[in-house]
């Protein structure tokens, strides 16, 4: 669910992070006169670069949980490594209840990916995933379990680096060779 993006007065303003609105859930408890009523916001935030950050926060309305929230999301923003609008590798992440399956996808792809995910990874940047959430439908849960994976990964090797491993490793086969032709002798 998108937020509507309200004008403001200088055209040239951009916002700093886009946000999401991922549920708004009326809460309430019992105090001696009766129910009182307030309102919890989960939100995630993201640049479109690779940084994202989730925020749940409640207030006495909707707008002030929002903003709560939106302010929470910034302080634990997170960096995404990706490769080539992508995921360098395929991760599981369990969180709670909520079990998540992310992989990376093809140029062309998109996001495919189910509810509270999608909302989350459109923030990203990344632009070929595919994630599928298993066990838990609980929007927070799920979220929570996105972010876990996405810190998780690993920074993706260099090509440079492959190449040294593979000298590494032709240098080791060379010399057990070696190793093994004395042997026989």
């Amino acid at each position: 669910m998108k937020r509507s993006i309200k004008k403001h007065k200088d055209k040239n303003f951009k916002r700093e992070f886009e946000q999401n609105v991922i549920e708004i859930a009326r809460i309430s408890r019992v105090v001696a006169g009766g129910r009182r009523m307030r309102f919890r916001a989960c939100v995630v935030i993201g640049d479109m670069k690779g940084k994202i950050g989730l925020g749940i926060k409640k207030g006495s309305d909707v707008a002030t949980a929002i903003k709560k929230a939106i302010n929470a999301a910034k302080k634990e923003m997170i960096e995404i490594k990706s490769v080539d609008d992508t995921i360098p590798h395929e991760m599981r992440v369990k969180y709670k209840s909520a079990k998540l399956l992310i992989k990376p996808a093809p140029k062309g792809t998109g996001i495919i990916a189910g509810g509270a995910v999608r909302a989350a990874l459109e923030l990203t940047g990344i632009k070929n995933i595919v994630a599928k959430m298993i066990g838990s439908k609980n929007k927070i849960n799920n979220v929570r379990a996105l972010i876990k994976a996405l810190q998780k990964l690993k920074e993706p090797r260099k090509k440079e680096d492959n190449k040294k491993k593979e000298k590494e490793i032709n240098k080791n086969n060379q010399e057990k060779e070696k190793n093994d032709k004395k042997r026989e002798k």
